[in-house]
């Protein structure tokens, strides 16, 4: 039986497929039609609301998307919808009466959606500056009042506070213990033939997958949601794994071991203590909401040419540890991909952990170009992880996505690089030997040519950022802007 919590109701559901989505179940099962259905992709967020579940027995609320998230994936979680912030009296929550004082609302479509995203920031993050603002609402894209009567709105009501008089605030030990009793054990439901499966731990997720070694397993539903939304295609059965905190673990010893199902934000903190260079990239990885539910290992085992992980993965040296029941097998993530749609993965076999090496003294970069700044996919994206002694480049290990059926090493940009002096000159023929590592296809995000022309120049950018001249490479905000 699946359970969760709706609000304030518990929800128990003895039907439900794999393809439900959690959508559907508030408009039309529940007609909580304040959450609204836009893009139905994970990219506008006016389906926005907040999730509550358990990480490690702790109590965590993130605003996610419901056109793209599985009724099923709710399992042992609090459901928020907009309708629930209301004061006891009934009046607007103090979100919403910004979002009316200042303006900030025209149709009002997308309103409900910018509301759970600054929600779930002023909850969170009390304290927010204008660019936590900005990366809370990256994924939330109508505005068709601009974004500055939003921002005003969001620090308004940040600077008010009142937090700690919230209704979440006050029932989050309640909520919590509601919680921990529906966790446990392998849950199956059903809507007919289209089953869905949660197993209880890693080892049980093992032992499904060795007895349906063709389900379709569902992380954070970024991807796979498209193929039910978009692509009308049957996932069942259906194996969700979102909710083990045994894929969960993040270790840092003499290598950093990522479990597989680390989403993008629950990553920020090792990004940002272990390879700073590379937080502006990580939070351009979709919008605020798709980073809760994406995951590392997700992004890594759909083997997309675009994913924006593998790139930056590659080139730091990543290993995947892959499992199937209790054997496993450790490869070189680049080896991981074989072709445009096919990766070394066999049946019944998952992604259970990625392995990174530490960085040393390397000099780490990612980047990416877009249509959207924000909570896009992109046209190309590279990492890079040079090492220099005495002025000589030792080693360079340049990966790029975008440019190939697969994500791929840049052989003979690596060969340009290694053994020759740290300089200008060397770069720019390391940007000129890129070239003949990749005959990119052109589609509507890019040409091939300007592909080319992208790959040639993230090896410019490195240079201009690492010799630390005065050329500006990155626009800064200035102060009043």
């Amino acid at each position: 039986m699946l359970q969760f919590l709706l609000n304030d109701d518990e929800i128990r559901l003895t039907e439900c497929g794999a393809s439900d989505t959690l959508l559907d179940f508030l408009r039309i099962g529940r007609r909580l039609t304040g959450t609204k259905e836009g893009c139905a992709e994970g990219d506008c967020g006016a389906c926005t609301v907040m999730l509550g579940r358990l990480h490690d027995g702790r109590l965590v609320y993130e605003p996610v998307n419901a056109c793209i998230r599985f009724l099923a994936s709710c399992h042992g979680c609090h459901v928020v919808t907009v309708e629930h912030l209301r004061d006891p009296d009934g009046g607007l929550h103090a979100v919403q009466r910004a979002m009316v004082d200042h303006h900030a609302s025209q149709c009002g479509f997308c309103t409900p959606g910018f509301v759970m995203a600054l929600y779930g920031l002023w909850m969170t993050n009390p304290d927010a500056d204008m660019t936590a603002i900005e990366t809370a609402l990256q994924g939330n894209l109508c505005r068709c009042t601009g974004y500055a009567p939003i921002v005003r709105a969001a620090q308004a009501v940040l600077a008010a506070g009142g937090q700690a008089g919230d209704r979440i605030a006050r029932e989050r030990d309640e909520v919590t213990a509601r919680l921990a009793a529906m966790q446990g054990g392998r849950v199956e439901v059903a809507r007919g033939d289209d089953r869905a499966i949660l197993p209880a731990d890693v080892d049980d997720l093992a032992a499904v997958l060795v007895e349906h070694p063709d389900a379709t397993i569902v992380a954070g539903a970024t991807d796979v949601g498209l193929w039910v939304t978009k692509f009308l295609r049957p996932i069942s059965p259906a194996v969700f794994i979102g909710h083990l905190d045994g894929l969960k673990r993040i270790d840092v010893g003499d290598d950093i071991r990522i479990g597989a199902g680390v989403t993008y934000t629950e990553a920020v903190p090792l990004i940002e203590s272990e390879f700073p260079e590379v937080s502006d990239y990580w939070h351009r990885i979709g919008g605020w909401q798709v980073r809760n539910m994406g995951t590392i290992g997700g992004n890594i085992a759909n083997g997309s040419p675009i994913g924006e992980s593998p790139p930056l993965m590659i080139a730091l040296g990543a290993r995947l540890v892959l499992r199937h029941g209790d054997t496993r097998r450790e490869i070189a993530l680049e080896d991981f991909f074989i072709a445009y749609g096919q990766q070394d993965r066999r049946p019944g076999e998952f992604v259970e952990t990625v392995i990174l090496p530490r960085r040393g003294n390397a000099l780490v970069a990612a980047y990416k170009i877009s249509k959207r700044q924000s909570a896009d996919i992109s046209a190309v994206a590279a990492g890079f992880r040079i090492e220099v002694a005495g002025g000589v480049i030792t080693s360079a290990r340049v990966a790029f996505g975008g440019m190939a059926g697969t994500p791929k090493r840049a052989a003979a940009a690596e060969a340009a690089l290694t053994g020759a002096p740290f300089s200008a000159e060397t770069f720019a023929a390391a940007g000129e030997a890129v070239q003949d590592d990749f005959q990119p296809l052109g589609d509507w995000r890019a040409s091939a040519d300007y592909r080319r022309a992208i790959a040639r120049n993230f090896f410019r950018r490195f240079w201009l950022e690492q010799a630390g001249g005065d050329q500006p490479v990155r626009l800064a905000r200035v102060a009043g802007d």
